[in-house]
């Protein structure tokens, strides 16, 4: 019992170091890319200034673009496994609505409704291989829902029915992101960029009709007797 006991004690120490370094090299490599721009600085760089080895950069972010986008939290997945979690009662397109409109509620950072984020969305902007990062995460998103949508309403691979559902709710959700992003390189503040983008969401859903909000409704699930 004592050996298992120190033994995930161990563990744990590991896991939050592990944790400290992956957040003190983000950190440094953010502060590198706003100070001098993402294509002026290397991975060696960051590593000097963080104080560990290239190699160790690399086992904790692959692509020198992970350090911006990690992978964990720009997920190709985000829209489907906002689908995938929906309540029962609840549409595709729906889901994704409210799941946003929770977000701007809360000022998520996700979304960059923080202060200071202004610089860091400029930043990308100036980096053509993170536009090309985030470009293809929108594919692979659209993709990923697409594939959901078939799966859930049983539809036939040459039914391109998923696939148009999938485009339009891709398509507001990153309409959402470019508007916030817009307001933000603005120098608006965030309170007012979730004011602003509360009522573009009003604006999509009212336009959205019933055939997209009553597509793919999760049913409600049985009362246990």
């Amino acid at each position: 019992m004592q050996r298992a006991t120190l033994t995930a004690m161990s563990e744990g120490l590991r896991e939050r170091h592990k944790r400290r370094t992956r957040r003190r090299i983000a950190d440094v490599a953010t502060g590198l890319f706003l100070e001098r721009g993402f294509d002026r600085v290397t991975v060696a760089e960051v590593a000097a200034a963080a104080e560990v080895s290239v190699n160790t950069v690399y086992n904790y972010f692959p692509a020198k673009e992970d350090l911006v986008l990690p992978p964990d939290q720009a997920s190709p997945r985000r829209i489907a496994d906002i689908v995938r979690e929906r309540p029962p009662g609840r549409s595709a397109a729906q889901a994704v609505l409210d799941r946003l409109r929770e977000e701007v509620a809360r000022r998520d950072r996700s979304l960059g409704l923080t202060e200071g984020f202004g610089p860091f969305f400029a930043m990308m902007r100036e980096a053509p291989t993170l536009v090309a990062r985030l470009e293809e995460l929108g594919h692979r998103m659209n993709d990923e829902l697409a594939a959901v949508l078939a799966e859930e309403t049983g539809t036939a691979p040459e039914d391109p029915l998923p696939r148009v559902v999938a485009a339009q709710i891709s398509g507001y959700h990153s309409l959402i992101f470019g508007e916030i992003g817009r307001r933000v390189t603005a120098g608006e503040r965030p309170d007012a960029i979730a004011e602003a983008v509360t009522e573009l969401l009003d604006a999509i859903e009212e336009m959205l009709g019933a055939p997209m909000l009553g597509y793919a409704v999760r049913e409600e699930r049985p009362c246990s007797e």
